[in-house]
């Protein structure tokens, strides 16, 4: 019932608006000092009235669900058995987690394991059961976004930068009556960002992930002038004074650049993905510095895991729905992860503590250990709000060290603060067998890495990493002291390594949504890519 009557309200709501003048065009008008027609401004109340109603009605429904959560997870468990598992499910009706449990062991999937396989353990879902999960994470969130900065979704106040978007379930009526800045029929990031560069009173940005966005200002600086000529070309006089202020805005360097192209610029909406922090903190400490980040949505290849309803908090918070896919929680051990079987329902959660992700979708026989780490920092009614922590398959291991993706990503960190004038923007391992440089020799690290500010590595720099290692994790510094492990050999990649090696990870017919940048790379082809591209 619920359902049916959302879906109606959105269809009203797209045939209100597709009666009235496409926004952009009205818009335009009004960036080249024409008044805003009253019919723009009836289309964007009726948006915000429709977003508002649909936003309450999910609220409402979150409430409800989380208030009662073994009952809601329940019910997402039997939606799984009844949709997709079928005859290989021999209790179609049994949700007694015994039973579930016993009957379906836990498996793995990993992008290594997807990769080799060249399959994905866990199928996509289905676009209904990705539609419900995203379009609540979607709705949600953009409501949460309005209450945190009330101007953001006026006409013109929001341009995405990039093909992709940071919304789970992009609505089309939002995009066209909530005012978001859009050439139309435009998908290349080129077109998307000068149309944003011709809008200077701009309130948020959007970019699929914090790495997309990172390579819009790389890109912006490499090609600033070109850019600004072709809004100065044949405009009016109005984006002609825009393309002077462009080109003085590049002319002072990176740091606050964003704030200095759109003056009244609150907050940049990217999707989290796993190893997008190094982008984060790069963007907040350069191109976007003064600027709030906000996720609405944690996802993973299987789909909405988490809902972010806390906009103004500086990392992201997400809430572990209970409705479908079905998630358990696996405890993390201090010993080995392999022989750990036995699963939390979401009520079960302790704060403070660390979990693995697990997956059951409709689509696909399998409760899949996603390799996702998250802690639990609160609750929300009786469900954990997490924050996500790390990937376990990007760990480091040439001897049984287990070096973990954030303790290897600390390290580096440190390192790099010693590096004088230095920022990271991005960086990839490779353990020396991959690319058989351990030959007489002992296993290492080979780490490729693209910083700002430093174009030549002295050995001197480039050892300060392995102390920092060993200084990080003891089981490294023992292994280094008996000369089981070598030191760490570190590149320095030219601008651009790291946008091909996504463009090569796009491209494989396995590759996850959303797009996680790799600190880990197993395959020797990615790595030989970075490897060409080393510059010092």
């Amino acid at each position: 019932m619920l359902l049916p009557l959302l879906l109606s309200l959105l269809l009203l709501s797209l045939s209100l608006l597709l009666l009235l003048p496409p926004l952009a065009l009205l818009q335009r008008q009004h960036c080249q000092g024409a008044r805003l027609p009253w019919l723009a401004g009836l289309q964007h109340h009726v948006a915000q009235r429709i977003l508002g109603l649909a936003a309450a009605w999910q609220h409402r429904r979150l409430e409800q669900s989380t208030l009662l959560a073994h009952q809601s997870q329940q019910q997402a468990l039997r939606r799984c058995l009844r949709g997709g598992l079928g005859s290989q499910y021999p209790f179609p009706g049994n949700t007694d987690m015994d039973v579930f449990r016993n009957h379906l062991p836990l498996t793995k999937s990993s992008l290594a394991q997807e990769e080799n396989s060249a399959k994905k353990l866990l199928p996509p879902p289905s676009s209904q059961h990705r539609g419900e999960a995203s379009l609540q994470a979607t709705l949600l969130g953009l409501a949460a976004l309005n209450e945190a900065y009330p101007e953001v979704l006026a006409p013109g106040g929001t341009a995405r930068v990039t093909p992709t978007s940071p919304w789970p379930c992009p609505l089309p009526w939002p995009c066209h009556a909530l005012g978001q800045v859009r050439p139309p029929g435009a998908e290349d990031s080129r077109a998307l960002l000068l149309e944003a560069l011709r809008s200077p009173g701009l309130r948020a940005l959007e970019a699929g992930t914090a790495t997309e966005l990172l390579d819009v200002f790389l890109g912006l600086e490499a090609d600033g002038e070109e850019l600004t000529e072709a809004i100065a070309s044949g405009s009016p006089a109005p984006l002609t004074r825009r393309a002077a202020e462009l080109q003085e805005a590049l002319e002072q360097g990176p740091r606050g650049l964003a704030l200095r192209l759109w003056p009244k610029l609150q907050v940049v909406v990217t999707l989290d993905a796993g190893g997008q922090a190094e982008a984060v903190a790069a963007l907040g400490a350069l191109w976007c510095q003064g600027l709030a980040f906000f996720s609405p949505a944690y996802a993973a290849s299987g789909g909405v895991m988490g809902l972010n309803l806390w906009p103004e908090q500086p990392h992201g918070l997400y809430l572990l729905s209970p409705g479908a896919p079905f998630i358990e929680l696996l405890p993390i051990k201090e010993e080995t992860q392999e022989d750990v079987t036995s699963t939390l329902l979401l009520a079960e959660a302790q704060e403070g503590e660390e979990y693995e992700l697990v997956l059951t979708h409709h689509t696909g026989l399998s409760r899949c250990r996603l390799g996702d780490v998250v802690r639990v920092v609160g609750s929300y009614n009786q469900c954990p709000v997490v924050r996500f922590i790390r990937r376990l398959d990007q760990a480091l291991n040439v001897r049984g060290e287990d070096i973990a993706e954030d303790t290897f990503s600390e390290a580096l960190s440190q390192a790099v603060g010693q590096w004088p004038g230095a920022k990271l923007l991005d960086h990839s391992c490779v353990e020396s067998s991959i690319l058989d440089s351990s030959e007489g020799s002992a296993p290492h690290y080979e780490v490729f890495v693209m910083l700002r500010g430093l174009r030549n590595l002295s050995e001197e720099n480039r050892d300060k990493l392995d102390h920092c290692l060993q200084k990080t994790s003891p089981r490294y510094k023992s292994l280094r002291f008996r000369g089981s492990v070598g030191p760490a050999r570190v590149h320095l990649v030219g601008q651009g390594a790291f946008r091909a090696l996504r463009e090569a990870l796009a491209a494989c017919p396995v590759s996850c949504f959303p797009p996680g940048m790799p600190r880990v790379i197993r395959h020797k082809h990615l790595a030989q890519l970075l490897q060409k591209r080393v510059v010092s």
